[in-house]
């Protein structure tokens, strides 16, 4: 039985209940698939998979410096808790320099075996790799060498799944899989659009006609499974579909990670007293409660997302730690929101069907970077984080010239856009949209001097000027051709007229955590194209 727990990442006399009855339940499953092995017969086996191929351009976005520049240095940020990677700075928006551009691709194989008794099996393997990275001959020599080993081959998913368990609509998929859910807001199969994501998880489906109702256990980290914790992920997703016109889902998610944050105390005294001050981490704990209304009647189609996050933040918090402080917020809490609705309407009678819509975004934040005078003087000031809607795992993208791939936060969007499908297999998509900041960052008090600026109060980290809350406006459009049902095309472009919050800079990317701010103020855009085949 101890090995049996150890493996399964579970201490039983140390863990929580929710940990105990997932080892059960895991354990049960595993015996019953056993079971099942010794008298299901195969009926028959599949083979299928997908590969994408994409290339892409970027112009004036990506800082070629390394390691990459501080855009404000610390000496004139003193007590203020900027985050974990300062004002250090990915993004250049200038046109000096090198463009960057990248060819991709990610292969999918997998097989299916369906047995007697309602029990089925699948494997997928998963490789993505950057173009050449693994060339192996110099063509200055001629000299031929080993692969070192950048790319490999993983596996992407591996479960069993029984079906009408105790004779009831009622799925157990155990094992390595995709987590995906509604529209894939905050759990997608996709990280980006060429590369994938799964969940090592148990999850049970039940679907009794209109609705549907999963729940899930998915660990998403146990490395150091023998002396610590680990992150797990737990949901509840139910649907019901029983009015087209108006379906609806609710749901709600939890993550918790309860691995150690590390501390600077070097004795056991000094950890002992700043218990004894509250400054002391714990687990983190965040709740997401969401609903989603979706449907459409004639010609009119909408969309409404809307999430609610809650509980402790000990491990964002602890990454808020100003120069010269042994903590960062002990306290940090999430309490944030996150709105995505889109309207449309399609003139199903006219020539090309073009469909209109809007659609506005909102992923909360906050940012309290700032100081007072009180706090700049206070020898026991406590710092506090700043906590951003945390999208999860999802590979949705709002901003593509700032490479969004899901990790933009603090931040709000408006657009307005047309698609129309001139031919029975092409579809064009084109759209405008503002961006904003939710809350800005203030930088120190400057003076502006023609196109520079001068900071004048190097150690005054209390007077700072007003943050923009301006990240431009954006016009993107694509082109997706279907050659067949299993192969597509698609171009896509996007030209960002950059605002003042992101060359100046803010804090929107990676969930409000890392800096935007540039050397310059170009504009920038992004091109890319893609080719995918299901096979």
């Amino acid at each position: 039985m101890r090995v049996g727990t150890r493996l399964l990442g579970v201490s039983m006399g140390h863990k929580s209940g929710v940990q105990k009855r997932l080892f059960l339940l895991t354990l049960v499953v595993l015996l019953g698939a056993l079971s099942f092995s010794a008298v299901a017969e195969l009926q028959q086996v599949s083979v299928g998979g997908e590969i994408r191929i994409r290339g892409r351009y970027y112009s004036n976005a990506w800082e070629e410096q390394r390691p990459l520049p501080r855009r404000i240095a610390d000496n004139l940020l003193p007590w203020r808790p900027i985050g974990p990677t300062g004002t250090m700075s990915k993004f250049k928006w200038n046109s000096r320099g090198k463009d960057w551009t990248r060819y991709e691709s990610s292969v999918l194989l997998n097989v299916q075996a369906d047995f007697t008794d309602d029990v089925s099996a699948f494997i997928e393997l998963y490789d993505f790799h950057i173009w050449g990275e693994e060339f192996r001959s110099n063509y200055l020599t001629g000299a031929d060498s080993r692969a070192n080993n950048v790319d490999f081959t993983i596996m992407n998913q591996a479960w069993i799944e029984m079906g009408n368990l105790f004779d009831q609509p009622l799925k157990l998929r155990v094992g390595r899989q995709n987590l995906h859910f509604g529209g894939g807001w905050l759990l997608s199969r996709m990280m980006t659009p060429s590369q994938y994501i799964s969940f090592d998880a148990i999850r049970a489906t039940y679907s009794p006609g209109d609705f549907t109702i999963d729940a899930f256990a998915s660990k998403l980290d146990d490395n150091d499974r023998y002396f610590k914790d680990s992150v797990n992920l737990y949901g509840i997703y139910g649907t019901y579909t029983g009015i087209p016109e108006a379906s609806m889902s609710l749901y709600w998610l939890y993550v918790r990670d309860s691995t150690d944050i590390p501390r600077s105390e070097s004795t056991a005294l000094g950890r002992w007293v700043n218990n004894r001050r509250g400054l002391e981490y714990g687990s983190t704990k965040l709740h997401t409660l969401g609903y989603r209304l979706f449907g459409g009647v004639g010609g009119l189609d909408y969309n409404l997302e809307l999430a609610y996050q809650w509980g402790d933040a000990n491990h964002l918090g602890s990454l808020f730690k100003p120069a010269g402080r042994f903590f960062g917020d002990t306290r940090a809490k999430y309490d944030n929101f996150a709105v995505d609705a889109t309207v449309g309407y399609t003139f199903k009678e006219t020539s090309w069907q073009p469909r209109l819509y809007v659609q506005g975004v909102v992923f909360s934040g906050e940012d309290n970077r700032d100081i007072n005078f009180g706090d700049w003087l206070n020898p026991f000031y406590r710092p506090k984080a700043s906590v951003s809607f945390n999208r999860l795992f999802t590979d949705k993208n709002y901003m593509a010239t700032v490479n969004d791939n899901s990790w933009v936060s603090n931040f709000m969007q408006l657009s307005a856009g047309i698609e129309v499908q001139p031919t029975e297999k092409l579809r064009i998509h084109v759209h405008v949209a503002k961006d904003w900041v939710y809350e800005p960052f203030n930088p120190p008090k400057s003076i502006r001097f023609g196109r520079q600026r001068a900071f004048i109060a190097p150690n005054l980290s209390f007077w700072t000027d007003s943050g923009s809350r301006d990240l431009g406006w954006e016009v993107a459009a694509f082109a997706r051709y279907n050659y067949s049902p299993d192969l597509w095309f698609m171009l896509y472009g996007n030209y960002l007229w950059t605002g003042e919050a992101l060359t100046r800079g803010s804090f929107i990317h990676f969930y409000g955590t890392e800096y935007s701010g540039g050397s310059g103020k170009s504009n920038a855009g992004y091109l890319f194209w893609m080719a995918c085949l299901k096979f």
